[in-house]
């Protein structure tokens, strides 16, 4: 790039609390030879005087379109707390201007001195600004997250968040507040979050939430519960196991596809925590479903989660698969969730014991299973279906819309020849 063509060009500069100290020598360059500096009061406050015209915005970015657009011509520096690119003004104003108009030489952001300062990695974590977001708008998204970062604001202060979060049952989580992050009186408070409720901390901060291991989700109340369908976070799920619960999505279509009648008698093998099993119980509320589980902790929340529902037609069932249904009465639908060899065996077991014009459904995540129980199948020439299921659920990360996507997951239905 020809140095007259870099020379009208706008720098957005990112400077953190301890101001010129803390910048490259070519940011530092940039500063005090700039004729114009644009930023907020706080950030220009962080430079000292350098003999430049100052243009003071506010949080109305396009008063700060409009005062760049009236110092073209001269060098003009535009300074932005942190990485001016995460969440800052750069994006905003080469929208609004057009990129070949600016350059951006980036600070340390502040979410990322706040990772960095309690030695965590955040590149998996859910990061939000809850100056653009309400708390409760990403609850849902705060409550099955391994860790957190917010940008607390003077109405989600970190005491507010806190109190919010054990308002609504979301008590799992170790709280860090970063305070002043990159000045001399800067300070982390490490506490659990009854403790963080009660204090009051400095208005520059990031708060940080480490999931605390081996916790079952809290998950939402009651109201608006639906018959099938219902979210995942609406049951109570084993950590760090999470994942193991059929998604939803997948579990509206396989309901569907279990064709359950208002008397049906089920079985759910491999129950897990009993999302499909509840939802069967509430659609066959005059029959019984059986949920085989082998694993204590889930039997023990299959039986939580059925109270938190009402239901009073499930039977919980500790053991192993196929030994634990053998004094069980035949099925009019079985649905199996599994992740292992095994599943070829389940479903040959299950599908001898299923009445006829009964319905089997099986769901899992390889393809070899899935050759495997098709060839099964194939050889009692009954009705068969198989699914491949691709779910990306969308998710808010700022004001940036991502999706999500979830291992593709197939499902095998199939109904045994004869009448009900």
């Amino acid at each position: 790039m020809a140095e007259t063509e870099k020379a009208h060009k706008v720098q957005i500069v990112g400077v953190g609390e301890d101001g010129l100290d803390g910048l490259t020598e070519a940011a530092r360059r940039l500063v005090l030879a700039a004729e114009v500096l644009v930023g907020e009061n706080h950030s220009l406050a962080l430079v000292p005087d350098t003999g430049a015209e100052r243009l003071v915005v506010g949080s109305n970015l396009d008063e700060a379109v409009a005062k760049i657009e009236a110092s073209a011509g001269k060098r003009t520096v535009v300074l932005a707390v942190g990485d001016p690119l995460f969440y800052g003004v750069a994006r905003f104003l080469s929208a609004r201007l057009g990129k070949d108009r600016f350059e951006v030489v980036p600070h340390v952001s502040s979410m990322q001195l706040a990772f960095a300062r309690v030695m965590e990695s955040w590149e998996d974590a859910f990061l939000t600004n809850l100056a653009t977001q309400d708390l409760e708008e990403v609850s849902g998204q705060i409550r099955t997250a391994q860790k957190v970062g917010l940008f607390t604001t003077d109405q989600w202060t970190p005491p507010a968040v806190a109190r919010a979060l054990l308002d609504a049952g979301l008590d799992y989580f170790t709280a860090y507040v970063c305070e002043n992050l990159g000045s001399p009186d800067e300070r982390v408070t490490q506490g659990e979050l009854e403790e963080i409720a009660s204090h009051e901390f400095a208005p520059l901060n990031v708060m940080i939430l480490l999931r605390k291991p081996e916790v079952p989700d809290r998950p939402t109340e009651a109201i608006g519960r639906r018959l099938f369908g219902n979210p995942d976070e609406a049951f109570l799920q084993t950590r760090p196991k999470r994942g193991l619960l059929t998604h939803a999505e997948i579990r509206s279509i396989a309901l569907a596809e279990m064709d359950l009648g208002p008397s049906s008698l089920v079985w759910d093998i491999g129950a897990g925590s009993g999302s499909v099993a509840i939802e069967a119980a509430q659609i066959a509320a005059g029959g019984t479903v059986y949920a085989v589980e082998m694993d204590p902790a889930d039997h023990e929340l299959i039986k939580e989660n059925a109270e938190r529902f009402g239901v009073r037609n499930l039977v919980p069932v500790l053991g192993r698969a196929p030994e634990a249904w053998e004094e069980l009465p035949d099925p009019d639908a079985v649905f199996i969730g599994s992740r292992g060899r095994g599943i070829v065996r389940l479903v040959e077991e299950a599908y001898g014991r299923l009445k006829t014009g009964g319905r089997l459904v099986a769901t899992m995540s390889s393809v070899d299973n899935v050759t495997d129980v098709h060839q099964l199948l194939r050889g009692y020439r009954c009705q068969l279906n198989i699914l491949m299921l691709n779910v990306a659920r969308g998710t808010f990360q700022f004001d940036r819309l991502f999706f999500e996507a979830f291992n593709p997951t197939f499902l095998v239905s199939v109904v045994k020849p004869g009448s009900r």
